[in-house]
């Protein structure tokens, strides 16, 4: 009698402690500074994750980083030290991102990173397998914009990008599958994000006389190359990472942004995409959803926060199964289950997670995009 009622006690306290549950999630941005059009929509976005997932009551703790990479490592170091988190979403910028990738492998903390490049998650190594990242991968981009270019002609390129490692590793893989695809590199040049004149260097790219020019820079700082190039007479097709998918870099750039080519989530071009696309359901709930809070569509930045919290949706109850929110083994059980998740459909593409991939995202995940009217419009050549 005595071990049945212990039992059924042991029991009772099970159900009350998943009904009690809390998950802590950090989640930080850049929503001010020069990646502000980044980070903004990526706040807003974490208003709307759900609040309870699987019983368990979900608590996020947002923090700004104003695209400061030493801000960045204080935040993290509080997120960890203080509000002991599961899980990190963001940062919004690749340095950042970079910077606390020691705090966070040291903690056992999976972080859903929002940024750009592919060299957050790869080559995975012990740091790396705590990251996860939603938004497509360098190599993906550039295949479709090499595609773009072999199509029509371009056999030299002119690069210009950031001095830091998302311009960095944009001249690495697109000059690795350029030599693949017999395009070639000819002239490289960069700038910071905080460069007000790139005159200097916009001359020297167009004295190599190239075919085209691709600039590897992130929202309103990409605008300032490519204007510099028209300014200077340059005349060639101008293309653009997945990083510009915002309508400030339309509204900067003006008439200096009209013909650009680049490649990009489906989101970016929702009206024009099929019905088919498995993603197209998702965005606009994410869409609607948004706009109800906030009264206008989201940067397709944001789509990034909400892919993240789509993933963690289903990887928690997993999690929760396995150990008590806010100890070591649930972070570990966390990261397991994202490894393991398969056909999840979000606003940017399918992630097919495994132990040696960490984006999981296909060619289901871009589109080619270019700049016609003012507007983004669907590129079907």
């Amino acid at each position: 009698m005595f071990a049945r009622i212990a039992y059924i006690v042991s029991l009772l306290f099970l159900t009350i402690g998943a009904a009690t549950a809390q998950v802590r999630i950090g989640l930080m941005v850049s929503a001010t500074g020069p990646t502000s059009a980044i980070g903004i929509p990526q706040k807003n976005t974490g208003d709307i994750l759900p609040r309870t997932i699987a019983g368990a009551r979900i608590e996020y703790i947002s923090l700004e980083d104003g695209g400061d990479t030493t801000r960045a490592v204080q935040n993290v170091k509080k997120l960890v030290q203080e509000n002991n988190i599961d899980a990190l979403i963001g940062p919004s910028t690749t340095p950042n991102a970079f910077a606390i990738l020691d705090v966070i492998a040291d903690a056992k903390i999976p972080m859903m990173a929002t940024v750009g490049t592919s060299a957050v998650v790869e080559p995975l190594d012990a740091k790396k397998r705590w990251v996860f990242k939603t938004t497509q991968n360098d190599d993906l981009i550039a295949a479709a914009l090499l595609s773009h270019m072999t199509k029509h002609g371009v056999k030299t390129v002119g690069f210009i990008g950031f001095n830091d490692p998302y311009g960095e590793n944009w001249l690495k893989v697109f000059g690795a599958l350029g030599d693949q695809a017999g395009v070639k590199v000819i002239a490289v040049e960069r700038y910071a994000r905080t460069d007000s004149s790139v005159t200097g260097q916009t001359l020297k790219l167009i004295a190599a006389k190239p075919d085209a020019v691709l600039i590897a820079a992130v929202g309103g700082p990409a605008v300032l190359p490519q204007a510099t190039l028209r300014e200077q007479g340059f005349k060639g097709t101008i293309y653009q990472t997945h990083a510009v998918a915002t309508d400030d870099f339309i509204k900067l750039g003006k008439d200096k942004v009209e013909g650009t080519v680049l490649a990009a989530g489906p989101m970016l071009v929702i009206d024009e995409i099929p019905d088919s696309n498995p993603t197209k359901k998702v965005a606009l709930a994410y869409i609607a959803a948004y706009e109800k809070q906030f009264g206008s569509k989201p940067a397709t930045f944001g789509a990034n926060t909400w892919d993240a919290g789509l993933l963690l949706e289903r990887a928690l109850p997993v999690a929760l199964k396995a150990a008590q929110a806010g100890t070591e083994a649930f972070r570990a059980a966390l990261r397991d289950a994202l490894e393991h998740e398969r056909e999840v459909v979000g606003c940017q593409g399918v992630f097919n997670m495994s132990p040696t991939n960490h984006n999981g995202m296909d060619e289901r995940a871009r589109v080619l995009i270019t700049v016609r009217d003012g507007k983004f419009r669907l590129l079907k050549d």
